[in-house]
């Protein structure tokens, strides 16, 4: 008999690959979304699919559904997005967590939460470990997504004590590829289709500041690793790739692989960023044995050629910026 396996947040940029993963490998899915920020065009190559099913809801509500696995992917999870609207972002963090614990809990089944590395601040530690307990301003712009993700962690590590629920979290670091909103403000998606159109790169700050990038397909391959790792697995887990480079760097990068006739801008660094973020993965290696395999040169080769394609069909791209908008 096929597993069937609930995504949250199942039509945003990871959710999306991680149900086509998940049907690859046989899995019956639920794709759970309310498309604020998650988009139909992501999972449309699946609708046909026998297996896969959509379903449009908010996860600050209660949802009873029967299902064998739990992963927890609900939350705008770009700078632009999540400040938009910072109360639901927190409630979406929490409350959300909360209801899929109490489904999780009511059908004793595994379930999997996708928390960040945004819960390390701007740290003073580097590279970042899994027992580094973070510099986070919890007065600052970031907080409803850093310290929504913190909570939420707390809330699963309590349902492991309290309830003896089988648990797994992973702390994600920067992580780019197709499927990406052209407008997130992430930087990858940023970078690319400002080169794609010949704009300014733009950079904030020196452009010293350094990030670790991991391809969507590497990452999807860790978080599938981490629920179907046999052994209890006690607190979180870095994915990422610790291959770590500046902005600037990542600037000159992407001109180089469009082709483009782009400069680099520089602008006042936002409030809170983080001056460095690279990923210690020991653990990962360790108990998934994972390690990031795509560099980062073929990973952008990918990602430009979606977001080539996107904006090369004005109509769809017009249709992404008025949703986007509202």
């Amino acid at each position: 008999m096929k597993k069937r396996v609930l995504v949250t947040g199942g039509a945003g940029f990871l959710g999306s690959h991680l149900c086509a993963r998940l049907l690859k490998q046989e899995c019956e899915v639920l794709c759970v979304d309310n498309f604020f920020t998650g988009m139909r065009r992501n999972i449309e190559p699946l609708l046909g699919e026998p297996a896969f099913e959509v379903m449009r809801h908010d996860v600050t509500f209660p949802l009873y559904v029967e299902v064998d696995e739990i992963y927890n992917l609900a939350c705008p999870a770009s700078p632009i997005h999540y400040q938009r609207d910072p109360i639901q972002t927190t409630k979406t963090s929490v409350l959300g967590a909360i209801n899929m614990l109490g489904l999780a809990k009511r059908l004793r089944v595994r379930i999997l939460q996708a928390s960040t590395s945004e819960v390390y601040g701007d740290p003073d530690v580097h590279p970042q470990t899994e027992d580094y307990r973070g510099l986070v301003n919890l007065a600052g712009p970031r907080a409803c997504y850093d310290e929504g993700k913190r909570c939420t962690e707390t809330l699963f590590y309590d349902y492991r004590r309290q309830h003896r629920l089988d648990i797994r979290v992973a702390r994600i670091f920067n992580t780019y590829g197709p499927n990406m909103h052209p407008q997130d403000g992430r930087v990858v998606s940023t970078f690319i289709v400002q080169a794609l159109k010949s704009e300014p790169i733009t950079i904030f700050g020196s452009g010293a500041q350094t990030r670790s990038f991991c391809y969507v397909d590497d990452l999807i391959d860790g978080l599938t690793r981490l629920m179907n790792v046999p052994q209890d697995i006690d607190g979180p887990v870095n994915l990422g790739n610790p291959v770590e480079m500046t902005m600037a760097e990542l600037g000159h990068l992407v001109i180089s692989l469009t082709g483009s006739r782009s400069r680099l801008e520089f602008r006042p660094l936002p409030e809170d960023d983080p001056r460095q973020r690279r990923p210690d993965i020991a653990r990962a290696r360790q108990l998934l044995h994972w390690t990031p395999t795509v560099t980062l040169e073929e990973g952008l080769n990918k990602t430009i050629a979606y977001f080539d394609a996107l904006l090369a069909n004005p109509g769809e791209a017009n249709k992404l910026v008025w949703k986007f908008a509202q």
